[in-house]
């Protein structure tokens, strides 16, 4: 039984507009999340882009090549009914930001992640008004209530749709900073994905690159950027 799969049994998957939104249709019939919930997206390009993960199946559905429907039943069967825990969840990556917690030498790499974070975190403070701290180690960086209360600000007004999104760029980056900016077209996920692996890639500089850490790291990458694609779908 482990190896069951399911089959494609449709000829084709098409999108219809409801009263609550956009769904999707295999031969007619409407697409419902793992937990049975009726699956109804924010945009016609969710939706959109949902149906054609669908039309790409072939004989048997391959869930990995799906990241927008995974999505969208993230959103519907977990984000919708845990709303407050999960942007508390998030919020709280603002007190331990990739970008606050320095190292402590080479010097080469502490100037490397001072002319690479030190900008992000700046625009922080002058765009969101949040300033946050830095300092060497693993030590935790106290930061301050108002900034705290101002990141978590740029996350209550998102629907369940965009939290999904936001949840992936955040807990992969490891910066709720990083996440906001890529959110609020600051910068594009390709320089927040560069911007959050400056220490990797300074290891792979220093000893050479681990195939397994690369594959790992891959697959990191494609899910950041199937993050950002996601959030952007949600918006209305």
């Amino acid at each position: 039984m482990s190896d069951w799969k399911p089959k494609r049994f449709w000829k084709e998957a098409s999108v219809s507009e409801e009263n609550d939104g956009y769904g999707v249709l295999l031969d007619g019939r409407p697409v419902r999340t793992p937990a049975k919930a009726a699956l109804l997206v924010p945009t016609k390009a969710m939706a959109e882009a949902i149906a054609s993960e669908w039309d790409a199946q072939e004989k048997e559905v391959d869930p990995r090549t799906m990241p927008v429907t995974k999505g969208a039943n993230a959103a519907i069967d977990k984000v919708r009914h845990q709303r407050e825990e999960v942007i508390a969840l998030l919020a709280e990556y603002g007190d331990s930001d990739l970008l606050c917690y320095r190292a402590a030498g080479p010097d080469a790499l502490v100037t490397r992640q001072k002319e690479n974070w030190d900008p992000m975190l700046d625009w922080a403070a002058n765009a969101l008004g949040a300033r946050l701290f830095v300092g060497e180690g693993v030590m935790h960086v106290p930061q301050t209530e108002k900034a705290l209360l101002r990141l978590r600000d740029e996350l209550v007004d998102l629907d369940e749709f965009a939290l999904a999104g936001a949840h992936d760029l955040i807990s992969i980056s490891g910066s709720l900073v990083l996440a906001i900016a890529v959110m609020k077209g600051a910068i594009s996920e390709d320089e927040a994905w560069r911007l959050s692996r400056i220490d990797e890639h300074w290891q792979i500089e220093q000893w050479g690159e681990d195939e397994e850490a690369a594959a790992s790291e891959e697959a990191k990458r494609v899910a950041f950027f199937d993050a950002a694609r996601f959030f952007r779908l949600s918006l209305r």
